[in-house]
């Protein structure tokens, strides 16, 4: 197609435009609410009849004409009314806890750990990040001083990191055995559990990390979404209450924030 012919298309598209009120129909007014889908097939119709005045004007190719026909017609088909929307299933529940779990396992894999403790609230800081050191130095670090427990906890994560969560869970737990209150260890304990789907066993290590430090932003968060994904939407409100308060800023507010909003709404809060 030329672009003379183009242009004198969208000519003749801009007047039949502008005139087709006072030639075939009465003006009308704004809809008052905002248009919707019969908006859009009502402008479908009215497409197609101002295609049919350019075929017959010939100002279109006709192998255009077809293809612009059938574009037009596609969505001059009303969609479907929705029923109203009951409460999701219960597979969607457990779709989305299911989502929900594995994108913070695999972000939490991504998320350096602090390594060491720190006072309830306080930001995670990187220990394996770039500039630090390696997981060989890490090694002989903690071979050379076996009770080091910021060189174990960075041990830890970066095995974590590398995907060797056996020799992960190992350092974890080397960690508590030198200091059994080391929230660190048990939180990052926890993750290693969830991501094997040992939820006990995470439960334990998280209730472990709360009763050392209540307001922990990590174990709160995790406390949480494994009641979630159990179903019990009274006591995640309950946890997560608290974790939105004191951990506002940590890196998976955003995530918990719609959860949340859920399981109030399941319990009608």
């Amino acid at each position: 197609m030329t672009a003379a012919a183009i242009f004198g298309i969208a000519i003749a598209a801009g007047a039949l435009a502008a005139l087709w009120p006072y030639l075939f129909a009465a003006p009308s007014r704004w809809p008052a609410e905002p248009p919707g889908p019969r908006d859009d097939v009502a402008r479908a119709v009215s497409s197609l009849r101002d295609l049919r005045f350019a075929e017959a004007a010939g100002t279109i190719d006709p192998h255009d004409a077809a293809r612009l026909r059938v574009l037009l017609e596609r969505s001059a088909f009303a969609p479907e009314e929705h029923a109203p929307r009951a409460g999701a299933p219960l597979r969607t529940i457990a779709l989305a806890a299911l989502v929900a779990g594995t994108v913070v396992i695999v972000a939490v894999q991504q998320l350096p750990q602090l390594a060491g403790d720190r006072a309830p609230g306080a930001p995670i800081t990187g220990t394996t990040g770039r500039g630090g050191p390696d997981l060989a130095e890490l090694e002989g670090r903690a071979k050379a001083s076996p009770r080091d427990v910021p060189t174990l906890l960075a041990l830890a994560e970066a095995y974590r990191q590398d995907g060797r969560m056996r020799e992960a869970s190992a350092t974890y737990q080397a960690v508590l055995a030198v200091d059994r209150d080391s929230v660190p260890a048990l939180n990052g304990l926890a993750f290693i559990l969830i991501g094997s789907r040992e939820t006990e066993g995470a439960m334990a290590a998280i209730d472990r990390a709360l009763a050392l430090q209540p307001k922990d932003p990590e174990a709160l968060f995790l406390k949480g979404l494994l009641l979630y994904q159990k179903g019990d939407f009274a006591g995640t409100v309950d946890v997560w209450t608290v974790y939105l308060d004191v951990g506002e800023f940590h890196w998976a507010a955003p995530t918990v924030r719609p959860l949340y909003e859920d399981a109030k709404g399941r319990i009608g809060r």
